[in-house]
């Protein structure tokens, strides 16, 4: 079946300029001998973006630059089209200061929405300019380049948009495409473990996408076949699975919370969460869950210091000498909602989300989890990056993840 690949331009028509992009693009395909199925060019509409992208298993490349509702639209569209939701990417942020600061300007206010990003999505970095950026999963690849004549963009399309649309137009066929999930590892630390596959020529590509809170590792196998990627893609999978140990917590559509339930399912076991920055987010990941009452018992948001007393029992000794973001008011905050729930495990988290509060000794992004699984108890601080939404979920990820451990017997 022949892969079909549409080229979109959003926000602009050809009469208003939009025509410079998507021609270079088109020509730099098919001067690779790959043919583009559509090019059209549609209003800043999300039904309208929608049914233009290709249909599953094609390449989308979508022309529309992060600035303005056209990005906007992009990136909600996109995130609906793979599953996934939109969340801080630190790189893309990064780089949208760096561009701002080339020209003498700060970044404008309420701009970390410029820098959400479908989780799992790949930057391309462009010089001086806006970055471009993919996904890339079972529904198909998208492409999003912003608009401009450079010759850095220019240099995206040859290293990175060719050699993709070829690979999925190669006359071996079929592609398959793998999301090995991790938690609670740096990026770096995965690197230097997967050395052997990255970067490697070959059937099947690996690289390791930073995802808000966690790391995920992208295996792309070609074939002659569908059979002929699976089986390929089924051989890298094991020794890469292997590489990644205990961190590996789920596949493709897998997430934390349904990971944690499977474990509290299968172990007979039942969770109460109490929460303080984070303001009901684990309790709303878990009760996302269909079945999840089998194995979730309650939740409560005890956000100020007399909540903290009267609802979990926190003594106000601890608080005093210690404060509300301490471990030690995290360790008081699980074993109070585990002894108010009757339950054997229990979650507590109590931090600093930002903007404001920090202190010099606790600066905003400081949090403490605390986690009891039987008679066990961890507390750990963190902290975390980004601005108050990344804070609340990064935190609700890793208590997740340190429960996930405990329950499974992973070192933390």
């Amino acid at each position: 079946m022949t892969t079909l690949i549409h080229v979109v331009s959003v926000g602009v028509g050809p009469l208003a300029g939009g025509d410079a992009v998507s021609g270079r693009i088109v020509g730099a395909l098919a001067a690779a001998g790959v043919p583009v199925t559509t090019r059209v060019f549609v209003d800043e509409d999300e039904a309208a973006l929608e049914s233009a992208l290709a249909a599953p298993g094609g390449l989308s490349i979508v022309i529309a630059g992060p600035g303005g509702s056209a990005g906007d639209v992009v990136r909600r569209v996109l995130a609906r089209a793979t599953g996934t939701r939109l969340a801080l990417n630190e790189r893309m942020l990064a780089a949208l200061e760096d561009a701002y600061r080339r020209i003498d300007r700060p970044l404008p206010r309420r701009a970390d929405r410029l820098a959400l990003l479908p989780q799992g999505s790949v930057l391309w970095l462009i010089e001086g300019g806006e970055p471009a950026w993919t996904i890339e999963t079972e529904r198909g690849a998208f492409v999003v380049l912003p608009r401009g004549a450079d010759a850095a963009l220019d240099a995206v399309i040859a290293e990175h948009v060719v050699p993709l649309a070829r690979a999925r137009v190669s006359a071996r066929g079929a592609i398959a495409v793998r999301t090995l999930k991790t938690a609670g590892v740096p990026v770096a630390d995965l690197e230097e473990r997967l050395a052997d596959w990255l970067g490697q020529e070959g059937d099947v590509s690996v690289t390791v996408v930073p995802v808000e809170g966690e790391a995920w590792v992208r295996l792309r196998a070609r074939g002659a076949t569908p059979a002929d990627a699976a089986e390929r893609l089924e051989a890298a999978e094991a020794s890469i699975a292997t590489a990644l140990g205990g961190d590996l917590y789920g596949r493709d559509a897998d997430t934390l919370e349904t990971a944690v339930g499977a474990l509290l399912r299968a172990h007979g076991l039942v969770l109460a969460v109490a929460e303080s920055c984070t303001g009901g987010l684990v309790g709303h990941r878990l009760t996302g869950i269909a079945g999840s009452s089998a194995w979730f018992e309650r939740g409560v948001v005890a956000y100020s210091n007399d909540a903290k007393m009267e609802l979990l029992g926190v003594p106000e000794p601890v608080l005093r000498a210690h404060g509300a973001v301490s471990a030690e008011t995290a360790e008081a905050m699980v074993r109070g909602i585990c002894a108010t729930a009757r339950t054997p495990c229990g979650l507590s988290i109590t931090g600093i989300a930002g903007p404001d509060g920090g202190t010099p000794a606790k600066p905003v992004g400081t949090v403490f989890i605390g986690a009891a699984a039987g008679d066990r108890v961890v507390t750990r601080r963190f902290r975390f990056i980004g601005d108050r939404a990344s804070v609340k979920w990064q935190s609700s990820s890793m208590a997740l993840d340190m429960l996930r451990r405990m329950l499974g017997g992973v070192p933390p």
